[in-house]
């Protein structure tokens, strides 16, 4: 596109809008294979960091390792330097304090990857997510809630990625009891089987401890979900909610959900409480025992007073792994939890994609047509379908009205020719190719659409104008927005174009929303214009003005208008009148007042709809200025 003395010019080639990302894509992904364990699907994208992640892992093994020589050395120096004196203390001294510093050393390196890889496997989980959730399909996204997706891309990663990164280090430091066993039976075989004889019951505990959390763990996760889903509909739909004084209401619903999680809590609690005191309390009878039949050995000459010391020392040891077991358990069952949740997700598949073969959509001359398509959105099932063997052709360069009653299909048309859906039977054609067997990107950026709920972000208004192409410059900006009628009341704000909206642009009026979002359509520039009631919160004079710019640029490009207002229509070359998803009559504004009777009754109840908003826009207005009504 270029600007031109104040024009748009129309480019017809294919470039793709999309801007590269800096940040290269996650080099693991979940495997596929729905028939694996949780675990093993998400197993890939541990092993695209396993460098840095087995690096924590050997060095946290190190620094077990070496703090386990040190009740060696202190049954050493009690039985050399204490009893037999026959070897200076501060050798053994010197010895604790250099492997003191060599484990603080290698545990400083694994605790700095270990939680650098954590870090990285969230960060590649979200981008999985996110990146799926872009490639899934509108009819996705019309069935699912949002909160329920928030929650699933927070909380149940954080979820994963705690068990996947911490799991296995807790597992090294449980493996460590091997060799501190080890030690142990160099000692004395009969005391260091006395010692271990509690850890079968605390392995039967942790199983059974296993069974009894997965359900709860996936209860607290789905109910943290619903409240996820009812705070984000509070936050967006705000004004709906004062407006109905609903308040209260709303902090019900909320506190009704609340106690749903409390309960699952507590309940998750309690489990916690009956099992976690034994798995972690039962080694300390193994310590009793050693402790009694230790004692009789040092008593009777078998064993030395320095052994015992260093047997109890590995022995407390092994109660810090065998503490956590209860936690890793807890841990795991929560991410088996989260990762079935995620995977609902990831395993949805796109029911709009790019074929195989699929061809850029070049040089477009905007022509469209419609051939005998019928169409329904999948809710109701054996009811009559939204657009019922509908034809419509649009000349290249030709503007058109679609006008009817509320669900005759207007809109339907406008999301079919953007594949935003695809057609139950026939054909919806560009340039004379299905829009099927086009690439999803090059359709979208020849076929541009202003819906009638404007959208913004929360960026700048120039950034909001520019998100189709983001390396557009000022002039080409201010050109879009020029033609769209938003220039004078964008340079009357404080910041002019770098003003920042509110979230969705609230901060803004309807008005100015919706012309904000037609200069952002305009600057993309498409060969082919759908105007989707997207002047329907702009007022007259605005409207007019509006018009103006786009009676020239609507010259160069088709353009597709689904019309309420006299005014809008008058942009057409020509009016098709929808009714019971079919194309009724197709003629100018004046040819079909004069044949179609239900052409006037349409308009008549649009002119009725827009005089009773009118009314409501004046009385809003006359409340803003004065505060009183």
């Amino acid at each position: 596109m270029s600007n031109q003395g104040g024009a748009i010019a129309v480019e017809r080639d294919f470039q793709p809008m999309a801007v590269e990302s800096r940040y290269p894509p996650p080099k693991g992904a979940i495997h596929p294979d729905r028939a694996r364990s949780w675990l093993r699907r998400a197993l890939p994208v541990m092993a695209a960091h396993k460098a840095m992640f087995l690096t924590a892992l050997l060095m946290s093994f190190a620094s077990l390792v070496l703090t386990l020589f040190i009740p060696l050395l202190l049954d050493k120096a009690i039985t050399n330097s204490i009893i037999h004196r026959t070897v200076p203390l501060m050798f053994y001294v010197w010895w604790v304090v250099g492997l003191g510093l060599a484990g603080t050393a290698t545990s400083y390196v694994s605790r700095l990857f270990l939680f650098e890889t954590a870090f990285r496997i969230e960060f590649d989980l979200r981008n999985i997510i996110y990146e799926h959730l872009a490639q899934l399909s509108f009819p996705f996204y019309d069935r699912v809630q949002s909160g329920q997706l928030i929650s699933r891309a927070n909380s149940d990663i954080r979820s994963v990625q705690m068990y996947m990164a911490f799991a296995p280090m807790i597992l090294v430091q449980c493996g460590i009891a091997v060799v501190a066993f080890g030690f142990m039976l160099a000692i004395d075989v009969p005391l260091a089987l006395l010692a271990m004889v509690t850890m079968p019951f605390v392995v039967v505990l942790g199983i059974r401890m296993r069974k009894s959390m997965f359900p709860v763990s996936w209860l607290i996760q789905a109910r943290l979900a619903e409240v996820a889903t009812i705070v984000d509909e509070n936050v967006n739909g705000v004004r709906v909610v004062k407006s109905f004084a609903a308040e209260p209401q709303q902090l019900h619903a909320l506190a009704r959900t609340a106690d749903k999680v409390q309960w699952a809590y507590v309940k998750d609690a309690d489990l916690r409480a009956r099992f976690s005191p034994m798995v972690q309390n039962l080694p300390q009878v193994g310590l009793a025992l050693v402790l009694l039949y230790g004692g009789y050995l040092i008593i009777h000459g078998h064993l030395g007073i320095g052994a015992i010391v260093a047997f109890n020392s590995w022995l407390l040891m092994l109660q810090a792994p065998f503490m956590m077991l209860g936690m890793i358990v807890m841990m795991g069952q929560r991410a088996a939890a989260s990762a079935e949740r995620i995977y609902e997700i990831l395993d949805e598949e796109p029911t709009v994609l790019d074929r195989p073969g699929a061809v850029d959509l070049q040089h477009c001359t905007g022509d469209v047509r419609f051939e005998s398509v019928v169409f329904d959105y999948g809710r109701d099932a054996g009811g009559p379908p939204v657009l019922d063997h509908f034809s419509l052709h649009v000349q290249p360069g030709e503007t058109i009205a679609l006008v009817g009653r509320t669900g005759s299909g207007k809109s339907t048309v406008a999301r079919l020719l953007a594949r935003f859906y695809d057609v139950n039977e026939g054909a919806v054609l560009v340039d004379g190719q299905d829009v099927r067997d086009l690439s999803l990107s090059s359709l979208r950026a020849q076929v541009g659409i202003v819906l009638d709920e404007a959208f913004l972000f929360s960026a700048s208004i120039r950034d909001n104008i520019a998100y189709g192409r983001p390396a557009a410059g000022p002039d080409a900006v201010v050109a879009a927005a020029t033609a769209a009628g938003a220039d004078q009341f964008i340079r009357a704000l404080p910041e002019g174009y770098d003003t920042v909206v509110g979230e969705r642009g609230y901060t803004l009026s309807g008005g100015q929303r919706q012309r904000i979002a037609i200069a952002r359509t305009l600057l993309v520039n498409p060969p082919v214009l759908i105007l989707d009631d997207a002047t329907s919160a702009i007022d007259v004079q605005v409207e007019q003005e509006i018009h103006a710019a786009l009676a020239t640029l609507l010259r160069d490009r088709t353009t597709i208008v689904v019309a309420h207002r006299l005014s809008t229509i008058g942009l057409a070359d020509r009016v098709v009148l929808l009714d019971g998803g079919r194309a009724v009559a197709d003629g100018t504004h004046a040819e079909l007042l004069a044949t179609t009777p239900l052409y006037g009754e349409v308009l008549a109840q649009a002119d009725a709809a827009a005089l009773n908003a009118l009314d409501a826009d004046d009385t809003a207005a006359a409340y803003g200025r004065t505060g009183v009504l």
